[in-house]
This record gives structure tokens, C-alpha cells and sequence, in this order.
């Protein structure tokens, strides 16, 4: 089965203290599934890593990141698309949710029609415009 990471969930991933449910930790070492990340969800680590906000010895450079995701940890990177745009373009907003980015991860998730892990409580409020969500629990 195919299922889309969100950031939150690659920042533990990468993170020497993972906060990842069980359940979670499950369908991401299991080799049959395929684990996408959006590009969107790169282009914000690497903001992170070059903000500051976020520290790792994981690269020398943030140009590492790619290869990371591509070669050490097999996952496939989802480039945002125009069909991605149309249905971020037609997601009704949430009250409280102004994350552009997480928007656009949740609009290729639906247009993809894959499972989004999360750990992001506003992520729930899109199961009704067809969000299919797994809550990474342990996060809270």
C-alpha cells in the first residue's frame, strides 16, 4: 500500500528521540508498503535545517536531505502537480488551520487517494472532504 508522510512525521523519522506510535512505526518498516513524501514536505526541511529551527548531524549539507530520503530510506518523493493545486484550490478551509503547506500535503494526499500519516490534530478536520487520515497517537 502506498501512504504519504506528512513533515511532522519525517522530522521524527529523522529525529533521535521519535515520538512514532507503534502502529505507525509498523507501516513504515514494512517493506511491502511504498512511504511517499512530498516535495512540499522537503522543501520545509530544508527551510528548518537552514533557519535553525531545526538541527541534525543527519547531513553535511541540506542538499542531502534528497538523497536520504532516495537512497537510505527508499521513500518516493511526490512532486506537487497541477492536479494537486486544482484540489488544493477547491480545499474548504478549516477554521484555525492557515498552514499552507500542510494544506497542500492534504490536497495530494486526497488526489492520490493515499493515507496520510500525521500528527496533527487539524488533519482530522479533512476527513470529510475525503482525507483518508492515520493519526500518529504517541505524538501527544
Amino acid at each position: 500500500m502506498r501512504y504519504l508522510i506528512d513533515t511532522n512525521i519525517f522530522m521524527q523519522i529523522i529525529s533521535e528521540n521519535s515520538l512514532l506510535s507503534e502502529s505507525v512505526r509498523q507501516i513504515l518498516e514494512d517493506y511491502e508498503n511504498i512511504i511517499c513524501i512530498s516535495s512540499e514536505s522537503i522543501k520545509e526541511t530544508i527551510h528548518l535545517l537552514q533557519t535553525g529551527k531545526v538541527k541534525t548531524k543527519k547531513w553535511k549539507i541540506t542538499r542531502d536531505v534528497i538523497d536520504f530520503i532516495e537512497k537510505e530510506l527508499g521513500y518516493t518523493i511526490k512532486y506537487v502537480k497541477k492536479e494537486h493545486l486544482l484540489t488544493f484550490a477547491a480545499l474548504e478551509l478549516v477554521e484555525g488551520h492557515n498552514d499552507p503547506s500542510d494544506r497542500l500535503i492534504i490536497a495530494q494526499a486526497i488526489t492520490e487517494k493515499m493515507p496520510v500519516i500525521s500528527s496533527d490534530n487539524k488533519f482530522k478536520h479533512y476527513r470529510k472532504q475525503k482525507l483518508q487520515l492515520i493519526f500518529n497517537e504517541k505524538y501527544h
